[in-house]
């Protein structure tokens, strides 16, 4: 059989190198916070002079008195060696070197006893001087404002171009690996998931002040997500009075039909309208700050538009259309309360909704092999609402030691899923009408109590964490003439866990070695209770008890060379939606089940990391290898004598990661900076067997598969003036590997302008991303007695405007 050619040419590849593309990630500078004690042999020392200069040249940057207590505070001071010196009128002068590192916010340097000698104290000059220093290299900064090409979309589009990030079918992937762990506020929500994420691409990118990528994690965060975390951090405006932003973003998408349909079907949406608009406020006064935001999303789109062929090995090839022409509303609110009701206790409040409506309008029509007999045709509609609330209070305590504190929280988080589904079967004999509904609501409680003691080089820290999340489902069928529909498989189903963890972190820092070592031991205890009716499932869960230890040992050559080694042991629990017993018919024929059987897949992580910093830029590269174990997919099969294909999840054996990332930022000149990154890797899949249980008992064995594989990201900001950029990002992904097949390469540009009006106030931008129309979801599967190939032209095509205004 000849080879269809589904990849891109060389032309694209080519277009790579010529094309400049952009998204800055900003490293942040560091600085940190000394602090210590002075006494003599009677006691605390107050009004002493205590100052800190650069070990190389003297250089003094700062300086202060203790207070009554004898204690001094140093801030922002950036990471470097340092002498701290320490005298007072009839006392000894004491010099006490000191390292500054770049891991922790805060360092203790402890008591010092000043012995007591009549001297006169010289004038103390404070020279403050600030260096730039780069960020960690477990944890990358983008600043969602400096996102020119995305300005106006979702979050999920906003991350698309980050370094390391890829997106396929609408979920984030980190270096290939889709198990990413989504904070909101550094936060677990519903409204992107607990133990998996969605819902990224209705969250505007509007209400986002930055993008933490952490692909690393140590033991203080939750241990699942071995992809590692991405952060989503709202904007919080910090300064005293009333302030506040305003924007108005608008486009169009599916400017052109990119491949027509089938046969009898309704049009592809086209020119289908996009509006955004958002508001924030803050007033902050005193020791009072209280803040206000409230984003409206509002698209139509063509949200998918995927044309399969199925062959089976009897001969039988069926031509398919999956089109959803899709509307969209969503609307997100938060507000919340900090009270600082005094110097060493914070009490912050908070609330925040979201509401997202859906409405699918999809058809999907089935026809022959050569085209010239219709055999079905499937219509539906889905309405689909989903609302969250999340509430949340947290406390503070900060002992008189900067950097010493006890924080403690109580989350709870509602999140309802209320989705019906309404068919219109039509086939030549006859035509039938189906429909379910699906009502969820999941809720879900989280304690945690948070310590964390800085040292005179590093800190340590140590938590508490305790989670229930209960998730009751009703899924009821109405199955209509000569139904293909499942019924029996529908009912009642209630998921809970319960989840208590501890941890302990020690973080280490001299002017040469950087180490940070933690364990975290989680229990975990699920029970899935299913309709004792149910044709396949019985009543299922399971529990363990397991550490997660994560290292990191970083070796500093000089100032503008870093070494660092990581190792962390992850989990990814399956998700509700993973176990759900119910079988979902968005596709009639290609129809998705949960596995209540499905257990963790555990993740071993190793990576080698090298930094260097030059002028204007910096070069990192990393060797990492993941090792999963219990892999976590969905396996296709078929019921004899029957062509609709079934996707189960299940744990599909061993596999693993290998590869190097490479990243490349440079200001050439001052308007013209560029940072390119790359990712290559090799993915492989162990043989497997799984036995399968639903819809009939099936044995499947899956053979080895490896594949080399790959990205790459080009990203260019150009600035022409002050007040006016622009930005071009170009993305190329390789093919790559799926437990029964692989996808085809990927191609986009995007690009993007931004002025600055009304002296710094104001903003205006257009963007427009993939602008060559050439990015297409492609993917080839070969189970046992059937394969079959899918390309996805959906809506990819987006222009925009927008408008922000600060105040």
């Amino acid at each position: 059989m000849k080879k269809e050619n589904t990849y891109l040419p060389l032309k694209h590849i080519l277009l790579l190198v010529i094309s400049l593309i952009s998204i800055t990630g900003f490293a942040q500078d560091k600085k940190v916070t000394l602090s210590g004690t002075v006494r003599d042999t009677q006691g605390a020392l107050p009004f002493v002079n205590v100052i800190i200069a650069t070990q190389k040249d003297n250089k003094v940057i700062a300086g202060t008195l203790t207070t009554e207590t004898g204690v001094y505070t140093l801030k922002d001071i950036p990471s470097g060696k340092y002498n701290i010196e320490i005298s007072g009128l009839g006392y000894a002068k004491s010099i006490i070197p000191v390292f500054v590192g770049s891991l922790s916010d805060y360092q203790d340097l402890g008591e010092t006893t000043l012995q007591e000698e009549s001297t006169a104290l010289n004038e103390v000059v404070i020279n403050k001087q600030q260096d730039a220093v780069s960020d960690k290299m477990d944890k990358k900064v983008f600043s969602v404002s400096d996102n020119i090409t995305q300005s106006g979309g979702s979050v999920l589009q906003a991350m698309q171009n980050l370094p390391g990030v890829t997106v396929n079918d609408g979920k984030l992937e980190l270096r290939s690996n889709n198990k990413v762990m989504v904070l909101i506020d550094g936060k677990q929500t519903a409204l992107t998931g607990f133990n998996t994420q969605y819902g990224l691409d209705n969250i505007p990118a509007s209400a986002i002040d930055k993008i933490e990528i952490i692909e690393n994690p140590s033991a203080k965060y939750d241990a699942n997500g071995n992809a590692g975390i991405i952060n989503i951090v709202y904007k919080k405006e910090k300064s005293d009075g009333l302030t506040g932003k305003t924007g108005l973003a608008g486009g169009y998408g599916a400017l052109w039909e990119r491949k027509a349909n089938l046969p009898g079907m309704s049009p592809q949406y086209n020119f289908t309208p996009k509006i955004n608009p958002s508001l924030s406020l803050n007033y902050r006064k005193n020791k009072v700050n209280f803040y206000v935001q409230g984003d409206y999303l509002y698209t139509e789109a063509l949200n998918k538009n995927e044309f399969v062929t199925r062959t089976y090995d009897n001969g039988t090839i069926i031509n398919q259309q999956t089109k959803r022409n899709r509307d969209t509303r969503f609307t997100t609110f938060k507000s919340g309360l900090d009270w600082e009701y005094n110097p060493n206790n914070t009490l912050s409040l908070s609330v925040m909704y979201g509401r997202e409506k859906i409405l699918d309008h999809g058809e999907e029509p089935f026809f022959n092999g050569d085209y010239s007999e219709h055999l079905r045709f499937w219509k539906f509609l889905e309405d689909e609402v989903k609302t969250t609330v999340m509430g949340s209070a947290s406390y503070q305590h900060r002992f008189s030691q900067p950097g010493h504190v006890l924080n403690a929280g109580l989350n709870y988080t509602f999140h309802r899923e209320d989705e019906k589904y309404n068919f219109n079967n039509i086939i030549p004999d006859y035509t039938g009408t189906d429909a379910f509904k699906l009502l969820s609501d999941e809720n879900v409680v989280d304690l945690n109590i948070d310590y964390i003691k800085p040292l005179k080089q590093g800190r340590l820290e140590t938590g508490f964490k305790f989670r229930n999340r209960v998730i009751p489902t009703d899924m009821q069928f109405y199955p209509g003439t000569n139904s293909v529909i499942d019924a029996d498989a529908g009912g009642k189903a209630d998921y809970e866990e319960t989840i208590p963890a501890v941890y302990g972190n020690y973080v280490y820092e001299s002017d040469k070695i950087e180490a940070e070592a933690g364990v975290r031991m989680e229990y975990l205890d699920l029970e899935y209770e299913v309709n004792p009716n149910h044709p396949v499932y019985k009543s299922d869960g399971y529990h363990y008890f397991q550490p997660f230890p994560s290292l990191r040992f970083g070796y500093k050559i000089n100032d503008n060379h870093k070494l660092s080694l990581f190792y962390n042991r992850r989990v990814d629990r399956p998700n509700e939606v993973d176990i759900r017993i119910f079988p979902k018919y968005d596709d009639a024929e290609i129809i998705k089940v949960g596995n209540p059987g499905l257990r963790p897949q555990y993740t071993n992580s190793v990576e080698l990391g090298y930094k260097a910093y030059i002028n204007g830029g910096y070069f990192f590269a990393s060797l990492y290898s993941k090792f999963i174990d219990g892999t976590i997919t969905r396996i296709a099969t078929t019921v004899p004598g029957n062509t609709i294909i079934y996707n189960v999840f299940e744990n599909a054996g061993k596999s693993r990661a290998m590869g190097t990332q490479l990243i490349f930022s440079k200001k050439v000149s001052s308007w013209y900076t560029f940072n390119i990154n790359g990712n290559l890797y090799q993915n492989t899949i162990d043989p497997f067997t799984v036995n399968i249980v639903y819809p009939v008992p099936t044995t499947y064995t899956g053979t080895k598969q490896q594949i080399t594989s790959g990205n790459v990201k080009w990203n260019s900001n150009l600035k022409f003036s002050n007040n006016l950029s622009a930005q071009v990002n170009m993305v190329y992904l390789a093919p790559d590997i799926v437990p029964q097949g692989r996808t085809g390469s990927r191609f986009s540009v995007d690009a993007g302008v931004k002025k600055v009006i009304q002296k710094g106030k104001g903003e205006i931008y257009a963007n427009a991303t993939d602008l060559f129309g050439t990015l297409v979801i492609r993917q080839k599967v070969q189970a046992n007695g059937f394969n079959y190939t899918s390309n996805n032209y959906y809506e990819t095509q987006v222009i925009r405007v927008g408008y922000n205004y600060k105040f």
